[in-house]
């Protein structure tokens, strides 16, 4: 190629490259005007301004306005802190028993031949409630009695005549005596057996046999609940067990009577934790003096602790950084960046461990430009006219400001 047609597309070349920077870059013609460029063929290629423009370069605030918009102090909006109590209570579902529950057996084995009791009655304690047959037993008694006058007579007798018999041979005769009385003994015990009777009072449940059945010590009778006051059984999770003590206040409500209120106490813990379930047993007594609470009710009973009080935080004041979750609280119009751990989150309120007082206002919108120690405006609601004409002023600690009408 020519030498001459290698400068003819080298300065198209330029002309392109200078147009393009005039066009994009709005300095580059007030640069090519003070380098000696005619300002009417930089101003064939450079965009057209509005007046508004002029003096403020191609777009935009001029740099006065664009700092001040920088240093214009953020608008955020506030609310106040509160406090809430976590592990104050504990709910559990527990199983109800009589203070003291007995299954009635004979003690000896035979045929029944009467029942005293029926179901649902109330018995002391020593009462009869079944008889067994007896009548081997009454002759035993009877035998016993004849061979105890026997033996007394003997001794009696070899005492009258004195020296008359040896002193073994009366030795011999009350030795006897001592038997046959230890043996009549025996025999109205086995007698006294033939009744059986309830260990403890109570009410008699269900009874399962019938006169005429044959009923070893094994077979029970009836079961008998002394229900004056009522166990319960619950348990509760190992990180409760130092705070369970015998005697402490405990309330419950049964089931089956959900409008009826009971108190009582812990009556015993138990002395270990189940591994299984990582629970501790415990027994609650309730009181039944109407009789209206059964054996085997299912209960929920509620105990409660002193608790532990943290501070509370709308959720959306909640912020992320490298070191963790914090919070910005207002105070005096200026921002403080407080750090803080969550210890539960509820729909409505966060509960944190931090450095915050009941009443603290912690900036819940607006977050994004604050600073530590940097100047704040709280937004406050505008007074607004009511139907009748009056002014009525929102509270700042209950903001009606959105998010949307902070940002315009």
């Amino acid at each position: 190629m020519q030498i001459w047609k290698q400068l003819i597309l080298s300065l198209v070349i330029l002309l392109v490259g200078l147009g393009v920077w005039v066009r994009f870059a709005p300095s580059a013609g007030p640069l090519l005007v003070s380098a000696g460029v005619p300002g009417g063929m930089v101003a064939l290629v450079a965009p057209a301004t509005t007046g508004q423009d002029k003096g403020q370069g191609r777009s935009g605030p001029s740099g006065t306005q664009r700092a001040a918009a920088g240093n214009q102090t953020p608008l955020v909006v506030t609310e106040a802190a509160g406090t809430a109590l976590v592990n104050d209570r504990l709910n559990a579902i527990g199983n109800g028993e009589a203070i003291l529950s007995v299954s009635v057996t004979p003690l000896s084995t035979g045929n029944l031949t009467e029942v005293l009791v029926k179901s649902g009655d109330r018995i002391e304690k020593g009462q009869v409630i079944a008889k067994l047959d007896s009548d081997e037993q009454v002759l035993a008694v009877a035998q016993a009695k004849v061979l105890l006058d026997a033996a007394r007579d003997k001794v009696e007798r070899n005492r009258r005549l004195g020296n008359a018999v040896s002193i073994a041979t009366l030795r011999e005769a009350e030795f006897a005596e001592q038997a046959a009385e230890l043996a009549l003994k025996t025999a109205e015990l086995d007698l006294a057996r033939r009744a059986i009777t309830s260990p403890s009072k109570g009410v008699v449940g269900i009874i399962t046999v019938n006169p005429g059945d044959y009923v070893t010590t094994s077979t029970p009778i009836a079961v008998v609940d002394d229900r004056s006051q009522i166990l319960v059984d619950f348990w509760v999770p190992e990180r409760f067990a130092n705070n369970m003590k015998v005697g402490q206040e405990v309330s419950a409500v049964a089931v089956a009577q959900v409008t009826r209120q009971l108190t009582g106490a812990i009556h015993a813990i138990d002395n270990r934790i189940d591994q299984a379930s990582r629970t501790l047993r415990v027994r609650a007594r309730l009181d039944n003096p109407d009789d209206s609470l059964r054996a085997g009710m299912s209960f929920s009973v509620t105990v409660r602790f002193p608790g532990d009080s943290y501070p509370t935080v709308n959720p959306l004041a909640v912020q992320w950084s490298a070191d963790g979750s914090y919070v910005w609280r207002v105070v005096d119009s200026k921002a403080e960046r407080v750090p803080v751990t969550i210890i539960q989150r509820n729909s409505d309120k966060v509960l944190v461990d931090a450095k915050l007082a009941k009443g603290d206002m912690v900036a819940t919108e607006g977050v994004q430009r604050l600073r530590d120690g940097g100047e704040v405006k709280v937004a406050n609601v505008p007074a607004r006219s009511t139907k009748d004409g009056d002014e009525q002023k929102m509270s700042s600690a209950q903001p009606a400001v959105t998010a949307t009408e902070v940002a315009r």
